[in-house]
């Protein structure tokens, strides 16, 4: 499922016009970024979380030329299933 079939699945599932259903999920959307661009976390019961993880810097390898190299300390979006998606998944 790509976005534009999730704004017809939500518009459809919440007898709103497409329009609404965009503008819906672009909020919710732009929500999560920003809370975790604050580094706070956003649990939605049920669904799941999103946080955000640290990942050490590291040495890696160039597959091409074989050399070692520097891999940077970064921040990444993580998410954790919840217990009813996790059911309703198996």
């Amino acid at each position: 499922m790509n976005k534009s079939e999730l704004i017809e699945a939500i518009a459809a599932s919440a007898d709103i016009p497409k329009a609404a259903a965009t503008r819906a999920l672009d909020a919710m959307i732009d929500s999560v970024t920003d809370s975790l661009k604050k580094g706070d976390t956003v649990a939605l019961v049920g669904f799941g979380t999103f946080t955000i993880k640290e990942r050490a810097a590291r040495t890696g390898r160039n597959p091409q030329t074989g050399k070692p190299i520097e891999i940077s300390a970064a921040k990444v979006p993580s998410f954790k299933a919840g217990k009813a998606l996790k059911d309703a998944v198996n």
